[in-house]
């Protein structure tokens, strides 16, 4: 049978997936998770879909990696569905999905005395130390998204301690990927015919300072525009507004190839949690940055991440986060309940009660839903240039607002296309365009 990537959490773990698909070539019946760490949450949802993949085949060998698997390999290892556990290093290794003898063998639980170290020696589990990592694969670019968009990886790992995050310890230190590399990536994918690509990273505008000569993340950007012309469309995943310098600034409210849509990592909207997540702007600093963003390029628009009952956050706090999605006309958000993970500084604070986070996540999410509703509203009647993923169901705007496209060619022959409409209605939170 067929090699199957399920894939659990962010964008860069998507681009890994297909990267893996093309590692794991030839080998059969094979099921691999690429898990995701960001939550508890997400760990286990990452469990229940090994368990469920398991079960609908048996006879596949189940590969689990990701940063749930690089934080924690032996509660994996000792999951009686599991065949090899791989680290995020690992799993870019073609060697890693070559099946071993011991794979072969009657599964046997770990004990629960045995630590990481321990159970690693075995060869079904293969997790080295990432903080030790300082290459970034240079084959890690891939498209998916039915073939529509491609995801570039230039940067990996992060720097910084958020004292809510878990992620650094999945993925290591930063390390950026040369700009000649991620040039020839693009040009190529260009060549195969992707009409938009999206950079990708963990930490994505701390691109640079570990390369000679240290660049930036706006370097990088104009050498792309500059060196690949037949680039028509180029996105940038969740961005750090403090790290946004007057290049990139320049570039994001300027050049027409760089699409009108940002995803910012806001995490919070009152100082003193935002001092406590040690995140590294404040709550005027950001609000400032969208302001000025949206003087120069009005059509901008802002997603973000929140994160709702934060350790010790009161309800004075919480209004200034649901605040702030009013006052950066926030329409995409990324709302996360908080929750503690062991291993992190935030998971030792006072915790606040989980019907009280629940109640503020619901809160959140409905006023962005509410902007949202009033931002797509206000498109109806305009022209916008659409990328078709898929035929005959919809795509996306430049500023991504979701598009379904009337009289869309039923072959599958438009996707990947860019198309101009006009949106003459608006239906269950997507936008309806006709051929302009």
């Amino acid at each position: 049978m067929s090699i199957e990537v399920i894939t659990m959490g962010c964008r860069l773990n998507m681009a890994e997936s297909e990267a893996m698909r093309k590692l794991a070539n030839g080998q059969d019946d094979v099921v691999i998770v690429n898990s995701c760490a960001v939550t508890n949450e997400a760990v286990r949802q990452t469990r229940q879909a090994i368990r469920r993949a398991k079960k609908a085949r048996p006879e596949a060998r189940v590969i689990v990696t990701g940063c749930a698997a690089q934080v924690d390999p032996t509660s994996f290892a000792a999951m009686p569905e599991v065949s090899r556990v791989l680290g995020n290093r690992e799993k870019l290794d073609p060697s890693s999905f070559v099946p071993s003898e011991v794979e072969g063998r009657p599964h046997q639980r770990p004990s629960t005395s045995l630590g990481t170290n321990a159970f690693g020696k075995l060869p079904d589990v293969r997790v080295s130390d990432i903080m030790a990592v300082r290459d970034t694969a240079p084959h890690l670019v891939t498209g998916f998204a039915e073939h529509s968009r491609a995801f570039v990886e230039v940067q990996n790992g992060c720097d910084h301690r958020c004292t809510f995050c878990i992620i650094p310890y999945g993925r290591g230190n930063s390390r950026s990927v040369p700009a000649g590399l991620v040039i020839d990536k693009i040009k190529a994918l260009v060549d195969q015919g992707y009409n938009e690509v999206v950079l990708t990273g963990v930490d994505v505008t701390s691109y640079g300072p570990d390369l000679p000569g240290s660049p930036t993340l706006g370097q990088l950007v104009e050498r792309i525009l500059k060196h690949v012309p037949a680039l028509p469309r180029l996105r940038l995943s969740s961005l750090d507004s403090v790290e946004i310098d007057a290049r990139l600034f320049d570039i994001i409210t300027g050049e027409p190839r760089f699409m009108p849509h940002l995803h910012m990592s806001f995490q919070a909207g009152d100082d003193m949690i935002l001092k406590r997540m040690k995140r590294r702007h404040s709550r005027a600093q950001a609000v400032e940055m969208v302001r000025r963003l949206k003087d120069k390029r009005p059509e901008i628009a802002i997603g973000a991440d929140l994160i709702a009952g934060f350790p010790t956050e009161t309800d004075e706090m919480a209004e200034n986060s649901l605040r702030l999605i009013d006052e950066c006309e926030i329409v995409m958000g990324h709302i996360f309940p908080y929750s503690p993970k062991q291993g992190t500084p935030a998971a030792r604070m006072p915790q606040v009660d989980p019907k009280r986070v629940k109640a503020r996540s619901a809160r959140l999410r409905e006023a962005t839903a509410r902007q949202k509703a009033k931002w797509l509203e206000s498109l109806v009647g305009s022209r916008q240039k659409v990328l078709i993923e898929r035929s005959g169901v919809k795509g996306h705007a430049e500023n991504f607002a979701p598009v379904l496209i009337r009289h869309s060619r039923e072959d599958g022959s438009d996707v990947g296309e860019i198309m101009e409409v006009k949106v003459v209605a608006l239906k269950d939170q997507i936008l309806i365009g006709e051929a302009a």
